[in-house]
């Protein structure tokens, strides 16, 4: 049950624009009654709202108690359910998989091919859980002070439900279509992409191919229920690893050695306390940057907007280092010591010790330059530096003059009237890295999440949650940004 509240009206220019607060969950669900007639129906098509909300939460609750968890994944239980429901409404879906268990369902509404398709997508699987740290069941589906509980609930069955939705109304509502829309529910997107993403780009392209792609990456900001921004990801650090071996001469724990690999090592990895590489723009955190400071207090304003300043840049760069650690992340490649490994025995100096290292860089950049570099700040020849891995490919960003983009920003608008959109590089990594590899241009959205909740219950977190009101206004905002894309206007 939603408590219920006294709500005062802010003064000034925020009550001019109809935003109220209050706290918590109920808060945000109070500012979404507020805010949803404010979305006028695309294009003509009505949505009866109230009825779709408690048919969202029937489908939603229903993924959340599927167990996908990957590994084993098992995720054609997940497109198995997906199909039934699409099935039932006469809406085409084929299940392809690379192994029997771990389908991915591909759905599609035909338009008049006058224009490319469109993708929605949302991928079936979830990280594992630490049952004993969860306060309820992770696939009970719990709904508790405005909340909903489970594996997935961000990350990442809101957006599969929601892209599910669509195609539901689309289909009910008989929508005109310049373009086909095609929905993709896939699996092996925690870390198996080989049974999902990879395995419909390599093997069934033409299933998934389409010029624009909305999927998951981006969010709307609130701050005690006031929406302030909607990000939208344009694009995303690529994931790399780099191995470092230092050598040494083995020999007895009770004769220290100058040569200690162990040594070696751990003054290796010390360097990236001191040094990380350099910060760099581009079109996409350029605009991210220039765009919130319009919307941020004086000296935060300050900071972001003098981000090129070469005099200024070193301050700004050290106060996001301790205060804003996406934002200094955002601004460059990043490197991460994350695992060391040395030795067998107490009393024995071994001859090799590892390290690894998460690097996660800009789209566009040189990685043997970039292995160049860390050599010589490591400036030791026994300590090789050598790549490991490389889990997605590198892609220009999607363009923010774009149909797709605009289209996004109007939908702000109309929700959200007061906020922004913001477009942004994701520090992380999904799928759509694939797409943008394949010159799809892709955009990550996702559902609104409020500061005054502290981060508790996110993504990948014990208690992982959702305030419903969440998954309704993401439906929302996803009907109405393929409406303006993808209906006719004749």
């Amino acid at each position: 049950m939603i408590p219920i509240l006294t709500v005062e009206t802010d003064k000034g220019q925020e009550r001019n624009m109809g935003i109220y607060r209050c706290n918590g969950a109920a808060a945000l669900l109070v500012l979404l009654l507020l805010t949803s007639g404010a979305a006028r129906a695309a294009e003509g098509y009505e949505v009866d709202w109230a009825q779709v909300h408690a048919e969202t939460l029937e489908y939603y609750t229903h993924l959340l108690r599927i167990d996908t968890t990957n590994p084993p994944g098992n995720e054609t239980k997940a497109a198995a359910y997906v199909k039934s429901v699409l099935d039932r409404e006469g809406i085409p879906a084929q299940l392809f998989a690379l192994e029997p268990a771990r389908a991915n369902l591909v759905a599609r509404l035909k338009g008049n091919g006058s224009k490319k398709p469109i993708l929605v997508m949302g991928h079936t699987d979830t990280v594992g859980v630490q049952r004993e740290k969860w306060s309820v069941d992770p696939f009970g589906a719990i709904r508790k002070d405005g909340f909903i509980y489970g594996r997935g609930a961000q990350d990442d069955k809101d957006n599969l439900t929601a892209s599910l939705m669509v195609m539901l109304l689309l289909k009910r509502a008989n929508v005109k279509l310049d373009r086909d829309v095609i929905f993709l529910a896939e699996a092996g997107e925690e870390g198996t992409s080989q049974v999902g993403i990879d395995f419909m780009v390599d093997q069934h392209w033409p299933e998934i191919e389409a010029e624009y792609a909305l999927a998951e990456g981006g969010y709307v900001s609130a701050r005690n229920g006031n929406v302030r921004f909607v990000e939208i990801t344009t694009t995303e650090k690529v994931p790399r690893g780099i191995r470092l071996l230092a050598h040494g001469t083995s020999g007895h724990g009770s004769r220290p050695r100058p040569d200690n690999a162990v040594v070696r090592l751990a003054a290796a990895v010390a360097k990236f306390a001191s040094w990380q590489p350099p910060l760099r723009l581009n079109d996409t955190t350029r605009t991210y940057f220039e765009r919130l400071a319009t919307i941020s207090p004086v000296e935060d304003a300050w900071r972001y907007s003098h981000i090129s300043d070469t005099e200024k840049a070193p301050q700004i760069d050290r106060y996001f280092a301790e205060h804003e650690l996406g934002h200094h992340s955002m601004l460059r490649t990043s490197i991460s010591p994350t695992m060391m490994k040395a030795g067998f025995r107490t009393n024995v100096i071994p001859s090799e010790a590892e390290a690894f290292l998460d690097v996660r860089t800009l789209p566009d950049e040189d990685m043997e330059q970039l292995l160049a570099q860390i050599k010589h700040v490591i400036a030791d020849s026994n300590v090789e530096v050598a790549p490991t891995s490389r889990s997605r490919p590198a892609g220009a960003p999607s363009r923010i003059d774009s149909e797709m983009f605009q289209a996004l920003e109007r939908v702000q608008q109309r929700m959200f009237p007061g906020a922004i959109t913001l477009p942004s590089m994701l520090t992380g990594a999904t799928d759509t890295a694939q797409l943008r590899a394949r010159g799809v241009q892709a955009y990550g959205f996702g559902p609104i999440v409020d500061e005054s909740d502290g981060g508790i219950g996110g993504a990948h977190a014990d208690d992982e949650r959702l305030a419903e009101a969440s998954i309704h206004k993401l439906v929302e905002f996803l009907w109405y940004s393929v409406v303006e894309v993808a209906a006719s206007h004749n």
